[in-house]
């Protein structure tokens, strides 16, 4: 089965702006059909013009947004949930503009904000009225969000296939559904293709992420049986390629693992048309 494929734009770092213009370009040079793009900025104007530059290239959008420590869905602050439901509201604002018709990311708690020990059912509990309300409003911009699982180092809210699936149905909305990234799932999961099934039909978009974040088909991940996988479920969605470098400081990413990004990005499309 052939499918869309993308290109997460985190490997050229956090900042993204007009700069990162150029790198589109070869980018759909290179035969991909579509960029991840992280919403950091939720300011609606800058959003406006990338997606003119897209339509100009005829590439699809996928939206990424991360809370950090200063949006924390599940923090037993009342205010700090408000705050971090309205500015989840303003990227699902942002993400429409784009033209995407996903959210996806690990927007259910914030990167690295640990308790020391394991998920309350209060926390679990402000997740789901979290997401329900965010469900409601991505409704309203016919955007549907794809919850991320990170690993243990990462998260503590959900941290695996089996947690992020009891969420989800927790939530029970339409708009409410899952994504994978094969980084995370290669620390967490006894066994992929397992994870993948398990999450079926709730399973709206995939990241392709080698064990080391490199350049995908050059580590220890299964990408041939992955993909495999994906057919059995019937997987219509995009598969996107994810890999870090020294440029995302977040990623403590600090050896080089390839030649340069674009190298990268050309090597992981030729790898996964062949399979």
């Amino acid at each position: 089965m052939k499918r869309n494929i993308g290109m997460n734009l985190l490997l050229w770092g956090s900042e993204i702006n007009e700069s990162l213009f150029p790198v589109l370009e070869e980018i759909k040079m290179i035969g991909y059909d579509a960029v991840e793009i992280p919403l950091f900025d939720t300011d609606e104007k800058q959003w406006k013009q990338w997606k003119n530059k897209l339509d100009e290239l005829q590439l699809g959008a996928v939206a990424v947004t991360i809370n950090g420590p200063d949006y924390h869905a599940i923090s037993k602050d009342a205010t700090m949930r408000k705050k971090t439901l309205e500015r989840n509201k303003l990227a699902l604002n942002c993400a429409s503009i784009l033209g995407a018709d996903l959210l996806t990311g690990p927007f259910h708690s914030a990167l690295g904000v640990f308790t020391g020990t394991k998920s309350t059912s209060e926390e679990q509990d402000w997740a789901v009225e979290h997401l329900y309300q965010l469900s409601e409003h991505a409704s309203k911009l016919n955007i549907t969000l794809g919850l991320e699982y990170l690993n243990r180092f990462e998260s503590y809210l959900v941290s695996c296939a089996d947690e992020l699936i009891s969420l989800v149905k927790k939530v029970n909305h339409p708009h409410c559904k899952m994504m994978l990234d094969t980084f995370h799932a290669n620390i967490e999961e006894k066994n992929i293709v397992a994870a993948i099934e398990k999450m079926g039909d709730q399973l709206v978009h995939v990241q392709l992420s080698e064990n080391d974040r490199g350049v995908i088909g050059q580590g220890h991940i299964d990408f041939a049986a992955i993909i495999r996988a994906l057919d059995q479920i019937n997987y219509t969605g995009m598969i996107s390629v994810e890999a870090f470098s020294m440029k995302l400081s977040a990623a403590n990413i600090w050896r080089e693992m390839f030649a340069n990004e674009m190298q990268l990005t050309k090597d992981s499309f030729q790898y996964l048309r062949s399979l």
